[in-house]
């Protein structure tokens, strides 16, 4: 078990070619979800779920401590950067929304307002990109996956993180 900022395997290079992309787990299998990972040579595994488990036996996979010796047993490191995380407080406001749509989480093409709002100013004003980048370059991270689990990156708050780190200068890609 590896956690960002705690024992990674150092060797330190300039990244300014870091790329980033995110990944959801909803609609997709098991050999599908890590065939992403590697054909992408993901090297870093970004964990930023609140919670890291997955209801249900369809997702099992990515529930944590399987999900951590499966990215071991494929040689990507694994942090869980619980900083990024939507709070509890933060995650209802979307139920609401979602109950309002009568939409079901699994079936969300995207972020609600209020959502968006909240959690750039609870949890992204108060993240320092800055460090998390440094932490990244010191593990030696070329290729970078933010996961949680809704499908579309839209409909999730990884999209929200990834637009900031755009904004820095970074490539993109939604798996």
């Amino acid at each position: 078990m590896i956690y960002l900022g705690i024992e990674w395997n150092l060797h330190h290079e300039n990244h300014i070619d870091m790329k980033f992309f995110t990944i959801g787990v909803y609609g997709s299998t098991e050999i599908e979800y890590f065939k992403k990972l590697t054909d992408n040579n993901i090297d870093t595994f970004c964990d930023i779920r609140q919670r890291r488990g997955v209801r249900g036996s369809e997702y099992a996979f990515v529930n944590s401590n399987r999900l951590q010796e499966k990215l071991n047993d494929i040689d990507i490191r694994y942090g869980h950067i619980f900083s990024l995380a939507p709070t509890s407080e933060i995650r209802m406001l979307q139920k609401e929304t979602d109950v309002q749509q009568k939409e079901q989480k699994r079936d969300r093409s995207e972020l609600g307002k209020v959502f968006s709002i909240a959690y750039k100013d609870k949890i992204l004003k108060k993240f320092n990109f800055g460090n998390f980048i440094e932490e990244l370059e010191r593990a030696g991270a070329e290729n970078v996956v933010l996961f949680c689990v809704e499908e579309k990156a839209k409909a999730c708050h990884r999209s929200i993180v990834a637009a900031e780190l755009e904004k820095l200068g970074y490539k993109i890609t939604h798996l």
